[in-house]
């Protein structure tokens, strides 16, 4: 059974590249699967933002298992603050996955927009 999509060849670049792209700064900076993919799925192969949202988090599985290769040998990790965090993170994950069922497009692009800015005022404007 093929599980992948079928895909034109031409389309194969587009893809590659959006994945290079975030995981490079997921890579870097921590972040990227989600404000790099989702707007890549929704404006470059038409994604709408449920399903780009919650394909996201997949696609930044994969990011997150080489990130933490890396960091994991480079001895960067806090596993224990990692362990406490995850556990809000989880119920937190569970809540959110029930929300985005129903909230309407139009909503989640909005929240999704302010929460972006406010990460990037954050960085911006943060020592």
């Amino acid at each position: 059974m093929n599980f992948l999509p079928k895909i034109k060849k031409h389309k194969y670049f587009l893809y590659t590249a959006g994945g290079l792209i975030a995981g490079f700064f997921n890579g870097l900076f921590g972040s990227g699967g989600g404000t790099i993919i989702v707007p890549f799925l929704e404006e470059f192969l038409d994604q709408d933002e449920h399903t780009s949202h919650a394909t996201a988090i997949l696609i930044i599985l994969g990011f997150t298992a080489v990130s933490l290769v890396f960091y994991g040998f480079g001895h960067k990790l806090d596993l224990k603050l990692a362990v406490i965090v995850s556990c809000g993170g989880v119920v937190g994950g569970f809540i959110g996955a029930k929300l985005l069922k129903k909230l309407t497009g139009n909503a989640l692009r909005k929240i999704f927009g302010v929460f972006m800015l406010i990460a990037a005022a954050r960085m911006v404007f943060s020592k």
